[in-house]
């Protein structure tokens, strides 16, 4: 994972909970795991976009 050792987390991990403290931690990651969902969505959504796309520039070819 980016070439990141357990002591390099480590470190990582402890300097989060002194800037943010132990309470808002729960808060952080459940804002990070919901943009991550977003993410993925919006590239997901894109993707079938790209394909409908793909498909009625093939039919407009044919015709």
């Amino acid at each position: 994972m980016f070439g990141l050792g357990y002591q390099e987390l480590l470190v990582i991990l402890l300097i989060v909970l002194i800037l943010f403290g132990a309470n808002r931690l729960p808060e952080l990651a459940r804002s990070l795991g919901s943009s991550v969902k977003e993410f993925k969505k919006g590239v997901t959504e894109a993707k079938v976009d790209d394909t409908a796309s793909a498909a009625k520039k093939e039919e407009e070819k044919k015709a």
